[in-house]
């Protein structure tokens, strides 16, 4: 099943580029490594065959990590509004009284100084829908939590 990903204009471009450049110029860098490696002898010896062979694996995987993405992106303006959705820098504070400042889409769309909590995962779900002062509770391999949304602002 796919996952739906919120991605600003300027993140889904970066990516793009980034899937044209791979699928391009990537891939003819990484025949020419094997080729060049395969020049070397017997490849069952060969350190940079292997070497260039796993490269070329690891590029073709974040190809079909892009093309998979970018089709189901969610691309857009930054939503406003008084209820936290993909795309917004939202505030919690948790039982303990920590507080935290992140921004809800996807790691691709990261930004400087501000962490990225997927709006796919259990805190995300959780948080989706709420507004400022409400309190919600998820899930998580450590246990269950509950935070509380302190601020809901658009992303610049």
């Amino acid at each position: 099943m796919s996952e739906t990903v919120w991605l600003s204009q300027s993140a889904y471009d970066r990516l793009s580029a980034e899937l044209e450049e791979l699928k391009t110029d990537g891939r003819t860098r990484a025949s020419k490594a094997i080729e060049l490696a395969r020049a070397h002898g017997d490849l069952k010896e060969n350190a940079e065959y292997d070497s260039a062979k796993e490269e070329q694996g690891k590029m073709e995987a974040r190809i079909r990590q892009l093309t998979e993405m970018l089709r189901n992106a969610r691309v857009g303006e930054t939503p406003t509004g008084d209820t936290v959705a993909a795309g917004m820098v939202v505030t919690t504070v948790d039982e303990d009284g920590d507080e935290e400042t992140f921004l809800l889409g996807s790691r691709e769309d990261r930004h400087a100084g501000l962490p990225v909590v997927s709006a796919n995962s259990p805190l995300g779900q959780a948080l989706l829908g709420a507004k400022v002062g409400e309190t919600r509770s998820y899930a998580a391999p450590a246990g269950e939590f509950a935070v509380t949304v302190t601020a809901i602002r658009p992303h610049e």
